[in-house]
């Protein structure tokens, strides 16, 4: 089978069923890891940018060990954080593939002292927990002899299709063995901004890929072959126009492990911006950066605990809800069960009184605080009877009831969710 095999055209009834699981899981994690943790340095950019030497930045290869690189381990703790979906870089920039290539000899199985595959162990250790499997992969290859990239400003060559076409039969070949060895649920492009869709032949990539898996699921970094939208470190200010969207973001300012990094944003801020992406309709896929042997940082760890316990006491607030109503209606964030008769508003303060909800045309039968199960009180006032607009909803919520986090509010509806006006 080759790239230029035609996938039939997908219908939208169609992709909204294969990206059903992805807009039910809400919550995914990111894991950069490869040579670039040795030193902690910035992965493939520190030399592409002249912070070190190509030469010196591949000599990390000789202390990559893998040494404590325990996949079940990492499984189960994306598993207690609630996660639904993982996603490794099988191969950055700098070209070095986690896994036995037959493409070429840069990888950690032929040049490291880890000298074994890496992926395969971490799919099965993810299907084993039920989680979804997502490979990263890069586009571009700077360490490549045949890609015309390498550094910033600095070409191997200028326009010679016969050395690109030798490059994207390497590339083409690369995508083959992730597919044939790993079948992954969910491919991660990046790099996809150095060349036009035509000549990395975008759109041959994607039915390739469809015709191997047709459920499979694409990233947007495919020059607009993709599925879904990434934006990246800052949540969106208006919900994207698209169906499907991702936020990828890192919990320090660092996407691979850094000692030195220590800007670390708290279990608060993740959960608040989760809750962001949440109620926008959207998921977070939150990055971690193992050390070069494959234990997680302390920092990692505790994070992903405190949201192992927040998501799953608020987990029919999160997972297979939709976008919530916009915050004309309410001032925060908020999700919608998808029978739309379960509106959850998110408290990420303490209130000083208690919270409104705007135009809300039906009657609340019960609002309680989920993960606790205490009822609130509720009154609808300045309701005019000669009126259509509806008066306004306030919630009490007692201080006992708040998490230490974001307090969840559900409030059970008669119906169908209705707003005055119709947003």
């Amino acid at each position: 089978m080759t790239f230029t095999d035609v996938f039939p055209q997908e219908t939208p009834e169609a992709k909204a069923k294969r990206m059903e699981w992805f807009a039910d899981a809400k919550l995914g994690i990111f894991i950069h890891w490869g040579i670039y943790a040795v030193n902690g340095i910035d992965e493939s950019w520190s030399f592409y940018n002249g912070k070190i030497s190509y030469e010196d930045y591949m000599k990390q290869l000789q202390g990559f060990t893998a040494a404590n690189y325990h996949p079940e381990q990492w499984a189960d703790l994306f598993f207690r954080a609630g996660a639904k979906y993982v996603v490794l870089t099988s191969k950055h920039h700098d070209g070095v593939a986690l896994w036995d290539t037959k493409m070429g000899e840069l990888s950690v199985v032929k040049r490291s002292p880890a000298g074994r595959d890496l992926i395969g162990p971490y799919c099965a250790a993810l299907r084993k927990k039920g989680l979804k499997v997502g490979l990263y992969f890069s586009l571009l290859d700077w360490s490549h002899p045949d890609y015309p990239g390498f550094r910033r400003n600095e070409n191997k060559y200028e326009k010679d299709s016969l050395r690109f076409n030798k490059f994207r039969t390497f590339l083409y070949g690369q995508l083959d063995e992730l597919a044939e060895k790993f079948n992954p649920d969910l491919y991660w492009f990046d790099g996809d901004w150095e060349q036009p869709a035509e000549t990395w032949g975008a759109r041959a990539i994607r039915e390739k890929l469809l015709k191997h898996n047709p459920n499979t699921i694409i990233n947007s970094r495919l020059q607009g072959y993709g599925d879904y939208d990434t934006p990246e470190n800052g949540v969106p200010v208006h919900k994207p126009q698209g169906n499907w969207w991702e936020l990828c973001m890192t919990m320090n300012d660092s996407w691979g492990y850094q000692l030195t990094d220590n800007n670390f944003k708290t279990p608060y801020q993740l959960i608040s911006i989760f809750a962001d992406c949440i109620g926008k309709g959207g998921n977070l896929l939150l990055d971690i950066g193992p050390k070069e042997d494959g234990s997680i940082p302390a920092e990692y760890t505790s994070c992903l605990e405190e949201f192992g316990r927040w998501t799953g006491k608020h987990a029919e607030a999160i997972y297979g809800t939709t976008a919530g109503i916009p915050r004309d209606y309410y001032c925060g964030n908020s999700t919608l069960s998808k029978d739309r008769k379960k509106l959850y508003l998110f408290i990420d303060q303490k209130p000083i009184g208690p919270i409104m909800v705007k135009g809300l045309r039906n009657n609340v039968r019960v609002a309680y605080v989920v993960g606790k199960g205490n009822n609130l009180n509720t009154r609808v006032m300045m309701k005019a009877w000669w009126s259509e607009i509806p008066g306004i909803l306030y919630i009490d919520v007692p201080e006992g009831s708040l998490d230490p986090m974001v307090t969840v509010v559900a409030l059970s509806l008669d119906g169908a969710l209705e707003l005055y006006p119709k947003p």
